[in-house]
């Protein structure tokens, strides 16, 4: 399975709490950290979600 690569591009702090909870649970707290994901639909759908704040790449 391909992995993702998820980096967060915007402060988290004007976003709204399950966002916020969103992107801890991707791995991603402060402005340009990276996590490494499973490419899932799961993780498709939190990438989703934060789509204004995190850049992903195919790792």
């Amino acid at each position: 399975m391909s992995k993702i690569r998820v980096t967060l591009v915007k402060s988290i702090s004007n976003v709204t709490a399950r966002q916020k909870a969103t992107a801890v649970a991707l791995g991603v707290t402060k402005i340009g950290h990276s996590a490494l994901h499973e490419d899932n639909e799961a993780i498709r759908g939190m990438i989703r979600k934060l789509d204004h704040v995190v850049k992903c790449e195919e790792a």
